[in-house]
């Protein structure tokens, strides 16, 4: 009678604790399942700036790009396409580009909603932005 008891007892607690670790662990995958879909939330806007490294106007864009990407964070994604390298030269025809630099912007759906052609002041685009509804992210 006492070794059943003690069986019970045992029993019981191993249950308890295996119920325990079972509950931590999926609420650990549940955090991280959040924490990826988080990650990989669609941006509002796409920029996508066509030059090149080797012309001055888009030379002067780069640091705005970044200076972009920092401000708003995952609300924009910035790509950068240098046309004169022949492995992205099809990109001038596919957003069919007269000069360079040109900025296009694409909406969440990638429908384009707004072009410029030349240097674009990084207070004019966070103007662009700003009326598509993204805001600076604070302690950038």
């Amino acid at each position: 009678m006492k070794n059943k008891r003690l069986f019970n007892s045992m029993l019981i607690t191993f249950l308890v604790l295996g119920l325990t670790e079972i509950t931590s662990s999926q609420s650990k995958t549940t955090k991280a399942e959040s924490k990826n879909a988080a990650q990989t939330k669609k941006p509002l806007v796409t920029f996508v700036e066509l030059g090149s490294v080797n012309c001055i106007p888009c030379k002067a864009m780069q640091p705005i790009m970044r200076a972009i990407e920092k401000k708003y964070g995952d609300q924009v994604k910035v790509i950068f396409y240098d046309v004169w390298k022949p492995e992205q030269s099809g990109y001038a025809e596919q957003y069919r580009i007269k000069l360079i630099p040109t900025q296009v912007f694409l909406n969440k759906e990638g429908k384009e909603f707004f072009r410029h052609e030349g240097f674009y002041p990084e207070a004019e685009i966070d103007k662009l932005l700003q009326k598509q509804g993204l805001k600076i992210q604070t302690g950038s």
